[in-house]
């Protein structure tokens, strides 16, 4: 349960970042280095947040089995 937990942080980031990212270059900033670590770091957030969730399986108990 942790590890699901750590990949909805993970994709939460990722998308902060990419949206940080948008807003950016929508606003036609100069900075573009800081575009593109941005961009970068929240599609790395992203994926591996969703690798993580999607590679995680719930443990079923016995006993709630029914």
């Amino acid at each position: 349960m942790e590890k699901r937990i750590f990949g909805i942080i993970l994709t939460v980031l990722g998308i902060a970042g990419l949206i940080m990212a948008a807003v950016g270059f929508v606003n036609s900033d100069d900075n573009w280095r800081q575009l593109i670590v941005y961009g970068t770091l929240g599609l790395i957030f992203f994926f591996s947040g969703i690798g993580l969730i999607r590679s995680t399986h719930d443990a079923v108990n016995e006993n709630e089995r029914a």
